[in-house]
């Protein structure tokens, strides 16, 4: 557990310390925050302390309570559904899944009581606990499990998350409308066990049991799309530790205790609330203020302010900053000028600029992802897919008809209006204007709408940030897959969707490597589809008396369910 607390000193000021901070715009921000943060109430985001209401707007100081800051509101709570940020939040703590890996890379039985495999790893089957009930009463069942999967199914869910179901006999027929839901792959031979049977073998599954499609929704209430019952707490139901209690939109969503989980017994908080910010230094400033007790994802600039003080959590994210090529736009449909961006752009620059807590990268998968086999990070057992080369960029352009950058159309890159990707992208405006003579126009816009947007392929060069949903590189490769729900730059090329396939069913961990390996020098350092920038750091900011917090291994993100406050 993070707060008992494995993040040793030496490890905290070696992440403190990797690199200063010597660019004058940086310490311009770390001087900006500093002022907001010690000002007390200058920043407070969209909710404050004097909600009204019963459950979250005052504290019940009887109960023992913990308040997290989460940057904007996001998607939907239906694990079948569009889901972003405040799902995740909500899912950690209201959901329980069959199963999961600890930190120790040990199976966590949480919805499940025991599984079966058969020898060529392509039937799988789970046993459901008998005590497993909803915060209603309601029995758990496996048609709860059957419930999820068969709507995500469905591409009018808008679940971005239906491609990991594929595995799933006739899933992916049954996405595509070549088939009927009755063919699919998921028995339920009693209300207590559900079985999976595969197309071909997936040596990850277990892994694939964390994501939301994999988790129970109730048939009770859950029975159609985008009808509200997600976020209404007398439908939306859990079967973990925490459920549902209070949902105020742009505000705040409550969770109370589940006094029917069948582990209560190991959750010591009452309530967890989640408040609503629309940028990292209100988040900061909340914390500062006492509003919140946890505050993850901030400016780097708080490690500095907050150095040495046990405030201060830094921990590995299980992600990778990257920028997609919209194929469909000239001239990016053209290998030679998504090369010369690549080849253009100064990584160790970007990072010194933009904050301590990114390191540059060239790859798609995650830099802290590991090999489960070799225990090595998976990056580091490759060559770097390519080395960055302004005079050969500049080559490349005037091969591609643009000398100099004549000619070259203004193009417009997208992305979220947070700190972070603004500081970005006005680097990267810079470093194409002064190595390609390549004018980019900037456009900040409000998260949901680039989150919509990207989705809806209207774009010409746009952020995009992956954490990983498992952990295994697939997680990342499958993205670029020609069908993938989230291949938003309109990448179709059949030897990289057969490379990454057929590592999706080989079973021999050398042999799947090396196929992964081959896929990923293909799309990034050959085709050059997408832009890969840094990996990244999570600063957060977490109340000395909170402990029992847990790092989820597959993404690197915070869990609350067995937290404790002390009095």
């Amino acid at each position: 557990m993070l707060r008992d607390r494995k993040y040793t000193e030496e490890k905290k000021n070696k992440s403190l310390n990797r690199r200063k901070i010597t660019v004058t715009a940086k310490k311009g921000i770390a001087l900006l925050l500093s002022a907001v943060l010690f000002a007390g109430t200058v920043l407070t985001g969209c909710a404050h302390t004097e909600q009204s209401g019963e459950k979250g707007g005052k504290s019940d100081r009887s109960k023992k309570e913990i308040t997290v800051a989460i940057n904007s509101e996001t998607g939907s709570l239906d694990p079948a559904g569009s889901i972003a940020l405040t799902y995740l939040a909500y899912s950690v703590s209201a959901l329980d899944e069959l199963l999961t890996f600890d930190e120790n890379g040990e199976i966590e039985y949480r919805a499940a009581q025991s599984y079966e495999v058969n020898e060529d790893f392509t039937t799988w089957t789970f046993h459901l606990r008998q005590d497993a009930l909803w915060s209603d009463g309601t029995e758990v069942t496996s048609a709860d499990f059957k419930n999820t999967i068969t709507r995500a199914l469905k591409p009018e869910s808008g679940s971005g998350y239906a491609v990991y179901l594929f595995p799933i006999l006739n899933a992916e027929k049954i996405y595509k409308k070549e088939a009927d839901m009755e063919s699919l792959g998921v028995e339920l031979p009693d209300d207590k066990t559900i079985v999976f049977h595969l197309e071909k073998p997936c040596v990850y599954f277990l892994d694939l049991l964390r994501l939301p499609v994999y988790t129970p929704s109730c048939v009770k209430y859950a029975d159609a799309d985008n009808s509200g019952w997600d976020k209404d707490p007398k439908r939306s139901l859990s079967n973990g530790p925490f459920y549902l209690a209070e949902y105020v939109p742009n505000q705040y969503f409550v969770l109370e205790k589940n006094e029917r989980y069948w582990k209560k017994d190991a959750v010591h908080l009452d309530r967890i609330t989640y408040r609503f910010y629309d940028d990292t230094q209100s988040m900061a400033a909340a914390y500062e203020t006492g509003e919140v007790d946890v505050a993850t994802s901030l400016p780097s600039a708080v490690m500095e302010l907050y150095e040495g003080k046990e405030d201060l959590l830094v921990t590995d994210q299980i992600a990778t900053r990257y920028l997609y090529f919209n194929l469909n736009v000239k001239p990016f449909d053209d290998v030679r000028v998504r090369e010369a961006f690549n080849l253009a752009v100064n990584r160790e620059e970007l990072c010194k600029i933009v904050g301590e807590d990114t390191e540059p990268t060239y790859n798609l998968v995650a830099k802290y992802m590991k090999d489960k086999n070799t225990g090595k990070y998976f990056t580091e057992e490759a060559k770097q897919p390519f080395e960055e080369n302004v005079e050969r960029a500049r080559e490349l352009l005037a091969e591609a008809g643009y000398p100099n950058g004549k000619g070259f159309p203004k193009l417009t890159y997208s992305y979220p209006s947070l700190e972070l990707d603004s500081d970005t992208a006005q680097v990267i405006q810079e470093q194409l204007k002064k190595n390609l003579n390549i004018e980019i126009q900037l456009n900040a816009q409000e998260l949901q709408t680039n989150y919509s947007m990207r989705h809806a392929g209207n774009f010409d060069l746009c952020r995009m940030n992956w954490t990983a949903d498992f952990s295994d590189p697939y997680t990342y490769l499958s993205m670029l897959l020609s069908d993938s729900t989230y291949n938003c730059s309109g990448i179709q090329d059949q030897q990289y969707d057969d490379l990454v396939r057929k590592s999706d069913s080989e079973t021999d961990p050398q042999k799947r490597s090396a196929l992964m390996h081959e896929a990923e020098q293909l799309a990034v350092g050959e085709q050059f589809y997408i832009l890969p920038l840094y990996a990244m750091k999570s600063v957060n900011l977490v109340n000395p008396k909170v402990r029992g917090i847990r790092q989820i291994p597959a993404s690197g993100a915070l869990e609350y369910r067995y937290a404790e406050k002390e009095s």
